[in-house]
């Protein structure tokens, strides 16, 4: 379609950097089809309102806010303004927990996701994981709506899932106390990005501070949840936390065996880059 193809070319002179996959994917969006099915769409049907969509994206609006979807692992999720868009970075990290907690002895793990946002990590645990529990911890109201808003979507498409995640209203340092030594698997995608750090106006713009920036080293987020993590651990419990590119080292120390911790492994992305943290409370 050469309307893709002249939409691709305004979105790369505005610096997205997927032009054309973004071009193709409102278009499939705006014309209700697959990706792939663009070639169905004759040039007489082509929907003039796809032009204002891709003016959004050419002023940077994320592709997600623009679509209401983001997809993550085998999950369709609602995504807008106020909630984090899962990043395929953290499928990386919800994967090496979902083969964890596939490999526990366990009757019926509990997992406490810290920050659940859209609630991406959670729905994704409990979807792979059928014996699992899930608790998902939120203390955003706005973030709190589309994650109730993702779990309801699941209660129509998937029973099994939604009723396996609890969504639960607090703060990282006091949430699920009445677990305390209970929990399996404390998981946590959090705000790690130095407050003066720069980054692209889909970020900056768009998401929600609260899920962004994190003190003057970005870490301080994460050591909220180390304490809280060895709160709410077993014995032999795990947690993963993801972290930005330049803080393996950082992070790694945190979970360090001077507070307590054992196994305490870097781990990269799929562009083979520091991306998460895992460890273990002996």
């Amino acid at each position: 379609m050469s309307e893709v193809a002249v939409a691709a070319a305004r979105l790369a002179e505005a610096g997205v950097q997927s032009p054309r996959a973004d071009a193709e994917l409102i278009a499939a969006h705006r014309h209700g089809v697959r990706r792939g099915q663009l070639n169905l769409v004759p040039d007489s049907d082509f929907d003039p309102r796809y032009w204002d969509d891709v003016a959004r994206r050419e002023a940077r609006e994320p592709l997600q806010h623009i679509t209401g979807t983001a997809f993550f692992r085998y999950l369709e999720l609602e995504v807008g303004p106020g909630v984090f868009v899962p990043r395929p970075e953290t499928e990386v990290m919800t994967g090496w927990a979902i083969d964890r907690l596939a490999e526990m002895d366990v009757a019926e793990p509990v997992v406490a996701d810290l920050g659940t946002g859209s609630g991406a990590i959670a729905l994704a645990i409990a979807q792979e994981v059928p014996r699992s529990r899930v608790h998902a911890v939120e203390g955003d109201p706005l973030a709190i709506g589309w994650a109730e808003s993702n779990i309801a979507r699941c209660a129509v498409a998937a029973p099994h899932t939604s009723g396996r995640v609890t969504l639960v209203t607090g703060d990282f340092r006091t949430a699920l106390c009445d677990l305390d030594g209970a929990i399996d698997l404390v998981i946590s995608n959090p705000p790690y990005i130095p407050v003066d750090a720069s980054v692209p106006p889909e970020v900056g713009e768009y998401e929600p501070p609260a899920a962004l920036y994190s003190g003057a080293d970005g870490l301080d987020a994460i050591r909220v949840i180390e304490h809280a993590a060895r709160r709410l651990l077993r014995p032999g419990g795990l947690v993963a936390v993801e972290h930005g590119a330049q803080q393996g080292t950082g992070v790694y120390w945190v979970f360090a065996e001077e507070n307590g911790w054992t196994r305490t492994t870097n781990h990269t992305d799929l562009a083979g880059l520091d991306r998460f943290v895992t460890a273990i409370w002996p």
